[in-house]
């Protein structure tokens, strides 16, 4: 009886392992697709962006003012946002919410402009809507968003 335990318990933790392993595996497969992706982006429009270790990509088109906002920040926005084909799956001209409520990608990029900057976004995958279908955006998507900091409080 205490082997037969002991064998299931064996079978489990090897199950948990070699699911857990293979989505670590999916996760980098999909992270060197969506890098890919936004290169070849980046290239076919002509873009100098820089990165962040997260792997999101940006270009600030206007600084704004020196004072950031911080990841616990309220921020007004407005913005476009729209798949690497150029569909456009949501805008807004005034948009207000905490930060950090919002996706990875956008906690991260928007605090690297000030009152009144404009930044592109280049999210991969992981810092957007991951492996989720959300509405029109398909699961796995780059997502690309052209943003404008009106004003912020923290």
């Amino acid at each position: 009886m205490v082997l037969k335990k002991w064998i299931l318990a064996l079978i489990s933790v090897t199950v948990i392992l070699t699911v857990s392993c293979n989505k670590d595996d999916d996760d980098t497969d999909q992270a060197a697709i969506d890098r890919a992706l936004i290169q070849q982006y980046i290239k076919d429009n002509n873009l100098d962006a820089d990165s962040t270790a997260s792997g999101l990509y940006y270009v600030i088109n206007d600084p704004g003012g020196s004072e950031h906002p911080n990841r616990y920040s309220t921020v007004t926005v407005a913005y476009a946002g729209y798949l690497l084909n150029g569909d456009v799956f949501d805008e807004s001209l005034s948009f207000t919410s905490k930060l950090s409520s919002l996706i990875p990608g956008w906690t991260e990029g928007i605090q690297l402009i000030g009152r009144g900057g404009k930044i592109k976004l280049i999210i991969p995958s992981a810092l957007g809507y991951g492996a989720q279908e959300t509405g029109s955006i398909p699961a796995n998507s780059v997502l690309v968003f052209d943003i404008t900091l009106y004003d912020f409080s923290n």
